[in-house]
């Protein structure tokens, strides 16, 4: 049990945690992995690689410092984090190793200052936390698995289609290979896909946008392709190698950044590959018929690169929505299409009462959000999703 004296102990070591900095949880996955190799099977190899999973860590584990009185404050990065390990089949054991590895952490880094008692207090304090985590996994799992085409573990899946939507991205179409019902999702969900370890020396799992509406049979994906080099080969190994006809593992939709019916205008907004989800939400606001209005608005590089570019110009078509894209290259001479950053300003938009869905780059998001606040929108209304570990905008 977590006591008054623990709480006191662990708020006492923030300074400590905030002069550490992410060299923490760099020195942690270091640990973690050196005497735990096989969970580089389950974590994304490339953010660590590029250091946003150390700097997420440390930032949660700080925020769980600092809100160590009162953790209901954290419910929604929780429930941010749980539907991810979900999708990465997290389980109770893996807490277990974890745990191990940032107490010893601590106690590397602290030196004299981690105590018998600040040890028992971290101790306390992550069981605490990860029961917190299991338990709404547990739910997770268990909501899914029991749900009609629903599944735990991984599930095996046949590519039955490869469509090119612009020159970077293509579509992946996945049915499972026994033939039955796949569970439905809401619209802004991912799917978690497991890659065997010719990609690298262990298994990858990432996380990819759902790009339609649900039918109960089938799953489309829509990808990127990256640059070559560690962060982009799982991307270019669905690009070049996967093809139609391939098997692969799925593991059953996913995440909190989901569209709400509230019966209010909806904006949706986007740039490059952040389009996916949004496509999923345009797609499910056409078929539902939904009566209030949809602003949709896309910035991406140039028309090659604008994905679902015709289906989208049906769907605002035959339901009477406004649509407004932006390319970047100033060159571009495109009807109805804009050119450079995406300029909120003049724009009709419902300030007092819409949802605004943002995905795409963080800058891009950030430079949206500011716009948005500028522009008067509450904070509680603007949504959003970040590709990878999650920040605050």
């Amino acid at each position: 049990m977590l006591t008054e004296h623990h709480i006191d102990i662990i708020k006492s070591t923030i300074p400590l945690l905030e002069n550490t900095g992410p060299a923490l949880t760099k020195h942690f996955y270091q640990r973690m992995f050196s005497h735990e190799p096989q969970l580089q099977d389950i974590f994304n190899m490339s953010n660590q690689h590029n250091g946003k999973q150390q700097v997420a860590l440390f930032e949660a584990i700080a925020a769980y410092a600092k809100n160590i009185e009162n953790v209901t404050v954290l419910q929604s990065a929780v429930e941010r984090i749980a539907q991810k390990h979900t999708s990465l089949n997290i389980k109770a054991e893996h807490y277990q190793l974890v745990g191990h590895h940032l107490i010893e952490t601590l106690r590397e880094l602290a030196g004299d200052v981690f105590t018998v008692d600040v040890e028992q207090a971290w101790t306390k304090a992550y069981q605490f936390l990860a029961k917190i985590f299991i338990d709404r996994e547990n739910e997770l799992y268990q909501q899914r698995s029991l749900s009609h085409g629903g599944w735990r573990d991984a599930r095996a899946f046949k590519v039955i289609d490869k469509i090119v939507e612009s020159a970077l991205v293509k579509s992946f179409i996945f049915s499972p290979v026994d033939k039955q019902a796949v569970i439905d999702y809401l619209p802004g969900q991912y799917l978690g896909i497991e890659f065997s370890p010719t990609v690298g020396d262990y298994k990858e799992i990432r996380q990819y946008s759902l790009s339609a509406q649900p039918n109960g049979k089938t799953y489309r994906i829509s990808v990127k392709r990256e640059a070559n080099g560690v962060p982009g080969k799982v991307s270019n190994y669905l690009h070049d190698i996967i093809d139609v006809g391939d098997e692969i593992n799925l593991y059953a939709p996913a995440g909190d950044f989901i569209f709400v019916n509230r019966q209010k205008p909806v904006v949706l907004i986007s740039a490059g590959v952040g389009v996916t989800p949004m496509q999923a939400m345009l797609e499910t606001l056409a078929e539902q018929d939904y009566q209030q209005a949809v602003i949709y608005l896309h910035a991406c590089e140039n028309s090659d690169q604008h994905s679902f570019k015709e289906r989208t110009k049906t769907l605002i078509a035959i339901n009477n929505w406004q649509q407004h894209i932006w390319y970047q290259d100033r060159t571009a001479t495109q009807e109805n299409v804009q050119q450079g950053f995406m300029d909120l300003t003049p724009l009709t938009l419902p300030i007092n009462e819409g949802d605004f869905y943002l995905c795409g780059p963080s800058g891009f998001m950030l430079f949206i959000k500011q716009q948005l606040l500028a522009l008067g929108v509450t904070e509680t209304r603007i949504h959003y999703e970040v590709f990878g570990p999650h920040q605050v905008l």
